[in-house]
């Protein structure tokens, strides 16, 4: 049996992941699949219940499951809580911390049908498929100290950026592993001209490289790595790089292809692999049945496929996603002309009757 952790979260969150379960409840059926879905409480709406972003029941849920699907969390009514028990310390990194998961993938891919959604002009964007693999563990949101003292001018503030090369060669090499079954092409995206940890990071990358001679490879520096995604982006193949790059480039990626909400995202390579789309909890539009769940749906697909192994349910997911978005249906997010809006729910039962169909 594959356990599965469900934690909503908050805002939209909620809304998400029950659609997504619908689709793996779908598919499950399908294909005969024997998934359970436990769900727990996490973020806001733990904190809310028990005082604390991630309650030992939800630890203990997420130590006996083989992966979490995480929806979002945090908003406007958290923002003001201490350092010591704001929901993305004691949450989303200990979460992360504790799995053990150092490596997050970011597919951004842009179909067909929704190349008219993007801000940049079709030629630019059609036909892109980026794998951005971001290390998870280390880097400026791990590093100690973290600190806040008062200062002669008002206050003085802390963070810091270390990696070891045990660090660095992991996601690399993993990087390297999955541009060999892509279209074989690494760039590793740095700030070497400034930072230490990103001149290791450059020595260490290159090293790796020599291991791969089949895969083209590439150093880059991250402001023109920035710069490239917008003017060049098909140039790119997997892109690898530290926690905080990789954080605002996928973001950036993933607006390429029309819509933040549209990307998935896994975070693997510990005891428990964590699946989330990349978007926030978007407190705005919660509850007003608007949010777009391909991304949670999407991660629901790269579950199947890198944790449980199980490429043909995983492919049946997107290939309804796919075709969904080929007869003209759009969350409010994605919507051009000629589309037809639905919402969140409606979303999902039309993914749903394609996985069944």
């Amino acid at each position: 049996m594959a356990k599965i952790a469900l934690l909503p979260g908050d805002g939209i969150g909620v809304e998400i992941t029950k659609q997504a379960a619908l689709v793996l409840e779908t598919v499950s059926a399908k294909y005969g699949l024997d998934l359970e879905l436990n769900e727990g409480l996490f973020g806001g709406a733990a904190y809310d219940q028990t005082g604390t972003a991630f309650p030992p029941e939800t630890i203990e849920l997420v130590q006996t499951s083989d992966a979490v699907l995480l929806g979002a969390i945090g908003g406007p009514k958290w923002d003001s809580l201490p350092a010591d028990e704001r929901l993305e310390i004691v949450g989303l990194l200990r979460l992360r911390k504790m799995a053990g998961a150092y490596a997050n993938l970011r597919p951004a891919v842009m179909y067909p049908s929704m190349v008219d959604s993007s801000t940049l002009k079709p030629d630019v964007v059609s036909g892109i498929d980026i794998m951005v693999v971001r290390e998870l563990t280390g880097g400026l949101y791990f590093g100690e100290p973290r600190l806040r003292e008062p200062h002669p001018t008002g206050a003085r503030a802390v963070d810091t950026l270390e990696y070891t090369t045990l660090e660095i060669e992991r996601i690399v090499d993993l990087a390297f592993q999955l541009a060999r079954g892509r279209r074989g092409k690494v760039t590793s995206v740095d700030k070497a001209n400034v930072l230490e940890s990103s001149r290791l990071w450059r020595e260490v990358a290159c090293a790796v490289a020599q291991k791969y001679p089949d895969v083209e490879f590439e150093s880059m520096l991250v402001d023109n790595c920035a710069m490239q995604l917008v003017r060049k982006p098909k140039q790119f193949d997997v892109l690898v790089t530290e926690n905080m790059f990789g954080d605002i480039l996928s973001d950036e990626a993933a607006m390429l292809t029309g819509s933040i909400g549209m990307l998935p995202s896994a975070s693997i390579g510990g005891d428990v692999d964590i699946y989330e789309p990349i978007h926030g909890s978007a407190p705005d539009i919660a509850g007003k049945n608007m949010a777009n769940p391909i991304g949670t749906i999407l991660s629901a697909a790269m579950m199947l496929r890198y944790t449980f192994r199980l490429d043909e349910p995983a492919r049946a997911i997107e290939r309804a996603v796919e075709r969904v978005l080929e007869a003209g249906y759009r969350t409010a997010d994605i919507t051009s002309p000629g589309s037809r809006t639905v919402g969140t729910d409606e979303m999902g039962e039309l993914i749903c009757r394609e996985v069944d169909a």
